[in-house]
This record gives C-alpha cells, sequence and structure tokens, in this order.
C-alpha cells in the first residue's frame, strides 16, 4: 500500500496587503483635493496681497502729485517743453521726488510699480519699461482733442474731487484689469466693470469698475449713471 502524499495547498491570498490600482486611484484623487484646499487660499492670499500693496503704492503717488500741485500754486501738472513723452506718463517726472526718489526713473522705482502689471502692447510690464517712464500708473492727462482730463487745472477748481480722477493704473483706460481679469494674462478684449485701482483729487484710492461703452477706449468721455468717477473736471 503506498503512502498518499500530503496535497500542498496554495497559501491563502492576503487580499488586506495589496495596494491595487483601484486604490491608487483614490489616493491619487484624495491628495488633488487636499492640493486644492491648501493652495486656492495660498493663491488668493497673494492675489489680495498684490493688490494691497497696488492700493498702497497707488495711495502714494496720489500724494506725491497733490505734494507737487499744493507748492505749485494748487496746480497740477502741465505739458512742459522739456517733457520727454505723454504727459499721462511723464507726469512721474516732476512729482516723484514728493514721493521719495531722487535721480534718474528706473526698474527700481517700486513706489509706482504695480505688482501685477503685465504691460500691453510690449513683452514687458510698464514699470519695467522706459518707454512709459518706468510707472504702472497714468495721470488722468490725455490732453487730446475733445478728451476729458485735468492736465494743468488747479485743484480748487476741479468740481467733485471727491469723483474726479487724478490717476490711475493703466487698465482704467481701457478698460481690463489686472487684479480680476476676466482675459486672463491677455490684455483684449477690453470688457465692461473691468476693476482697476484709481486714485480721486480729493486724495482717496479706491478699487471700481470701470465703463466701457463696447467700441471707444474708457477714457474718451465720462461714464453713465450709476459709477463712482469720471475723467472730467467740469
Amino acid at each position: 500500500m503506498t503512502a498518499r502524499r500530503p496535497v500542498r495547498r496554495c497559501p491563502p491570498l492576503n487580499r488586506r496587503g495589496g495596494f491595487t490600482f483601484t486604490d491608487l486611484l483614490v489616493t491619487l484623487a484624495a491628495l488633488s483635493v487636499i492640493g486644492v484646499l491648501i493652495v486656492t487660499p495660498i493663491v488668493a492670499a497673494k492675489r489680495k496681497a498684490r493688490l494691497a500693496q497696488c492700493t498702497a503704492n497707488l495711495q502714494q503717488v496720489s500724494q506725491a502729485i497733490l505734494k507737487f500741485a499744493t507748492e505749485n500754486n494748487q496746480t497740477l501738472p502741465d505739458v512742459s517743453a522739456d517733457q520727454r513723452g505723454d504727459l499721462w506718463w511723464w507726469y512721474k517726472e516732476p512729482v516723484k521726488a514728493y514721493a521719495g526718489l531722487t535721480g534718474a526713473s528706473s526698474a527700481a522705482d517700486k513706489v509706482f510699480a504695480c505688482p501685477d502689471d503685465r504691460g500691453y502692447t510690449d513683452p514687458k510690464p510698464f514699470h519695467a519699461n522706459a518707454r512709459f517712464d518706468f510707472t504702472s500708473y497714468v495721470l488722468n492727462a490725455v490732453n487730446l482733442p475733445g478728451m476729458p482730463n485735468i492736465v494743468g487745472w488747479r485743484v480748487p477748481t476741479v468740481n467733485q474731487p471727491q469723483r474726479t480722477l487724478l490717476v490711475m493704473e493703466w487698465t482704467a483706460h481701457a478698460p481690463l484689469s489686472w487684479h480680476k481679469s476676466r482675459t486672463g494674462k491677455r490684455n483684449l478684449p477690453f470688457y465692461c466693470d473691468a476693476e482697476s485701482v484709481v486714485g480721486f483729487v480729493d486724495g482717496h484710492v479706491s478699487f471700481t469698475k470701470i465703463y466701457y461703452d463696447g467700441f471707444d477706449a474708457a477714457f474718451t468721455r465720462d461714464p453713465i449713471a450709476g459709477y463712482d468717477y469720471k475723467y472730467s473736471g467740469n
């Protein structure tokens, strides 16, 4: 009688110790959600900080312009013979000393730089561009025929100084927004109610919506009723 060999059985599968493809997908999805929950508040906080810095810078620039006016018979910057470019950019030259700057203008003039400035036609920000006198901010001084502006106005003669624009981000002339952009990093198309940081003749600064009629750049006319600003000094 021959001895029966014992049947060799495979060891039971330890299903709890394996890591399946499904487990991997679930883990990656969970990590993705956690990443979004962490990154989103950080991105929002950085965006808020850049807007706050831009607002603070424009407040200083606005005060520099008003100090210049105070020492010049209450008169705002006007076109001069030695001006190198358009006044709405080159107003910086006569007023920058009142913002604590000396010497030639440069990209190091941080008080004139909005952190979100992305420029327009040139592949670099306005505040890094000599063509725009190294500033993100423009004076309400587009003195073309028929354009509303306050070039050379005496401050006391400006009607509704709490509504009349003094200086602003370039985007208020489009309008676009560097801070709450509806076009991503693109500068076209222009759109109504784009928000820009703007300063007023009375000295206050705000983040406000800019009117666009769908045809003409914002600076070519005062807005319709319902907006808190105007370009004209009348």
